[in-house]
C-alpha cells in the first residue's frame, strides 16, 4: 500500500474559481455606477489581461480615460472588496474535489497573487474546508513556476515526506507559463484547462488537456486507476477516504496557510503578487 496519499494541486483563479467572470461583473457595475458607456466593458476586460496587469496601472488608466476624480487607492479598495464578493465556487467543482478526496487524494492550492486577496477568495468560497493546504506567492516569497512553491505546497499538505513525492503528484491550471511549466520543472504531471483555447507553446506540453475542472479531475483519476466510491444513499456524500490526509504544517516555517484545526490562517512574509 502507498505510504503517502497521492497529491492533486490546483491553481485558484480561472481554475477552481472563475475569476474572469467575476471581473466582468465588477467592470459592468463600475461602468453603470458612474454612467459610463456599457460598450467600454471590452476595453476594461482587454486591459485587465486576465488579472495579470498590475491593479494600480488598471485604475490609473481608468481614471485617465474617464476623467475620474476618485483616488486610485479608494478605487483599489472598492475593487478588491467587490471582486472577492463576486467569486464563487461552482457546485460541479465542489463535487469534483469531493470525488478526488473520496478516491484518497490529498488536495492543495498553489496561487500567484496577493495574500489577503487570494486568501479571502479561499475563505469566502469554502475552499478552506475542502483542501488540505495552500500556498500564495506573496506570503511564500516565490511564485509559480518556481519549483519551491510546489514543494512548499506539498509540505503544507503533508505529502512531501519522501524524495520521490512528485511521482504521485499532479498540477491542474489554466496558465501555461506558471502552472504547466512549474509542474514540468518540478517533476509533476499536469492538466491544462484550455477554456476553449489552442495550446500556445511549442517547447513544452501538459500531460493532459481538459475543458473544465471536473473533466481534469476525471482524467487524473482515470489515468491513475483511482476508484471513486459511490455516494452513500440518502446522504449524497462519499464514505470516508481509505486514509486521512496528513495535515501537519512545517513548524520551521513562520506562516501557516493550512487547513488545520487550531493553526492560525495568515502569514507575515510578503513579496509582490501576480494575479489580482
Amino acid at each position: 500500500m502507498r505510504c503517502m496519499p497521492p497529491l492533486m494541486l490546483f491553481d485558484l483563479d480561472n481554475t477552481l474559481v472563475d475569476r474572469n467572470r467575476a471581473f466582468r461583473s465588477w467592470a459592468l457595475a463600475f461602468l453603470s455606477q458612474r454612467s459610463l458607456p456599457p460598450a467600454d466593458l471590452d476595453w476594461l476586460v482587454t486591459l485587465d489581461c486576465g488579472g495579470y496587469l498590475d491593479r494600480q496601472i488598471l485604475m490609473h488608466a481608468a481614471c485617465e480615460r474617464y476623467g475620474l476624480g476618485d483616488c486610485v487607492e479608494v478605487l483599489l479598495k472598492e475593487y478588491r472588496q467587490t471582486l472577492t464578493g463576486l467569486i464563487e465556487l461552482p457546485a460541479s467543482h465542489r463535487a469534483a474535489l469531493a470525488d478526488a478526496r473520496a478516491a484518497g487524494w490529498t488536495i492543495g492550492i498553489v496561487s500567484n497573487g496577493a495574500t489577503a486577496h487570494q486568501l479571502a477568495k479561499i475563505e469566502r468560497t469554502g475552499l478552506a474546508d475542502l483542501v488540505d493546504g495552500w500556498v500564495i506567492s506573496e506570503e511564500a516569497g516565490y511564485a509559480k513556476p518556481d519549483p519551491r512553491i510546489f514543494r512548499l505546497a506539498a509540505r503544507r499538505c503533508g505529502a512531501a515526506g519522501t524524495p520521490d513525492w512528485s511521482a504521485d503528484a499532479w498540477m491542474v491550471g489554466d496558465h501555461a507559463p506558471a502552472d504547466i511549466v512549474g509542474a514540468r520543472v518540478c517533476g509533476l504531471r499536469s492538466v491544462w484547462l484550455d477554456h476553449g483555447r489552442p495550446w500556445p507553446e511549442t517547447d513544452y506540453y501538459p500531460t493532459l488537456t481538459a475543458g473544465t475542472l471536473p473533466d481534469a479531475v476525471r482524467l487524473i483519476l482515470a489515468a491513475t486507476g483511482a476508484l471513486v466510491p459511490p455516494r452513500t444513499p440518502g446522504t449524497g456524500q462519499h464514505p470516508a477516504p481509505p486514509y486521512a490526509p496528513l495535515r501537519a504544517p512545517n513548524a520551521s516555517e513562520h506562516c501557516f496557510s493550512v487547513n488545520f484545526a487550531g493553526v492560525q490562517r495568515g502569514c507575515t512574509n510578503a513579496t509582490s503578487g501576480h494575479r489580482h
